[in-house]
């Protein structure tokens, strides 16, 4: 600009503008960033969390449990444990049976529950955890159970959002000694 003149020219104006945009560009990328990173480790998160609940309910039931049933036990039934609580001191034993089942799967992923269903008047239905991915057809990354004495093994797969997370547990039941 001219000492006389005011005002700016065009190509003060263009290089102004120019800047303003590369500016607001930038922020606005940096915001949209922050906001899906941030979603994301939320739905990180979440499936962590869900996953290792599951894991500790089953490797809890399956640590005490005399009787443990994986085959053939029709849907929506994933695990099925029992047990016997002993009185020693002459009473009657309790027997318990805890089953774990899917319930409002949709798109193969629902709810992981827990029946807990006792001798002594106990039947109960728990949320154990949500998100979790249970689909027959898809067996490489499917939640599923399998049981070699004494080892009851266990894979449980979340999905929350975009994110999956799997975990398998390899639990050994204590010994009986009755």
């Amino acid at each position: 600009m001219r000492p006389n003149e005011k005002g700016f020219a065009l190509v003060e104006l263009a290089v102004g503008v120019a800047i303003v945009a590369l500016i607001g560009s930038a922020t606005a990328t940096a915001i949209f960033q922050v906001i899906t990173v941030s979603e994301r480790s939320d739905d990180h998160m979440t499936a962590v969390q869900q996953v290792q609940n599951a894991g500790y309910w089953v490797s809890h039931d399956a640590q005490i449990a005399e009787g443990i049933f994986t085959d053939d036990l029709g849907s929506p039934n994933f695990l099925v444990l029992t047990w016997t609580e002993h009185d020693y001191s002459g009473g009657d034993s309790t027997y318990h049976s805890v089953t774990y089942f899917f319930d409002d799967l949709s798109s193969g992923v629902g709810e992981l529950k827990r029946n807990h269903w006792s001798s002594a008047g106990a039947d109960q239905n728990t949320l154990i955890a949500k998100y979790i991915y249970y689909d027959p057809a898809d067996p490489d990354s499917t939640s599923k159970a399998s049981y070699q004495s004494p080892v009851l093994t266990v894979k449980l797969t979340t999905l929350s959002g975009e994110v999956s997370e799997s975990r398998e547990y390899r639990v050994v039941h204590r010994p009986n000694f009755n």
